[in-house]
């Protein structure tokens, strides 16, 4: 991503809409998932949105490739006792990874899977959300330098045999139309609007955009999701 991009997650990371429902998500699956406390490594973790979240499921590993939001990690988290590390790809294994939009920004995800799945432990899990419908991508996937958007076909295509699906979900399900309707508006008019959806908006549209999204957290322990913005997926290795 561009300085920029992660300059405004920082500011707007703990109270913007989408990054604290998609916490709540988070949250939700993992605790339905791991029992016990776990070794967690956060992967491509951006400007560490979901770290604290994490750490209350047992001991967390952040990797971030940026070396310029690396170091404000570092700084941020490594007092709480997390660590920053430099290499992810070692001797060392997990009992979960999270990729929470990452891989759309490699070229090669087939690649990196596949060297995930090498520092999974056995009956490891990995959590990864990507944006969805390659028809949405727009002016802000090439500003957050995205490769692609996915649907469920083509993401599941990157498992193979080595692993089980947990879960496999669309979300961002209620806002799907409105979000739409919207990125179709900016595309057809050829507007640059990444500034403005990813900075917190006003107090009572961020909470009402909230409240929305976060009643997903409750949906997706029984169901999964027929559309969304997102997709939401869960793998485990065997």
């Amino acid at each position: 991503m561009e300085k920029s991009v992660y300059l405004r997650h920082i500011d707007n990371e703990n109270e913007h809409w989408w990054f604290k429902a998609r916490r709540e998500i988070l949250k939700s699956q993992i605790k339905l998932n791991c029992k016990k406390k776990i070794s967690i490594l956060d992967f491509g973790s951006g400007s560490g949105t979901n770290i604290n979240m994490l750490s209350d499921f047992g001991k967390v590993d952040v990797y971030e490739k940026d070396k310029t939001t690396s170091r404000f990690l570092k700084k941020r988290y490594t007092k709480k006792g997390i660590k920053i590390i430099k290499e992810c790809f070692s001797i060392k294994k997990y009992d979960l990874i999270l990729a929470a939009d990452v891989i759309e920004h490699i070229k090669n995800d087939k690649k990196i899977i596949k060297k995930l799945h090498k520092i999974l432990k056995k009956d490891g899990l990995i959590i990864i959300t990507v944006p969805a419908y390659q028809f949405l991508y727009s002016k802000k996937d090439d500003v957050l330098k995205h490769f692609r958007r996915y649907n469920s076909v083509n993401l599941k295509k990157l498992f193979n045999s080595k692993f089980k699906i947990i879960k496999l979900s669309y979300y961002n399900f209620l806002l799907f139309i409105p979000i739409t309707i919207a990125i179709m508006f900016f595309k057809l008019f050829n507007i640059q609007f990444i500034d403005s959806v990813e900075k917190k908006p006003n107090n009572i549209i961020n909470t009402i955009f909230y409240q929305i999204f976060k009643i997903e957290k409750y949906i997706l322990k029984y169901l999964s999701l027929p559309f969304g913005v997102s997709i939401l997926s869960i793998f485990k290795k065997l």
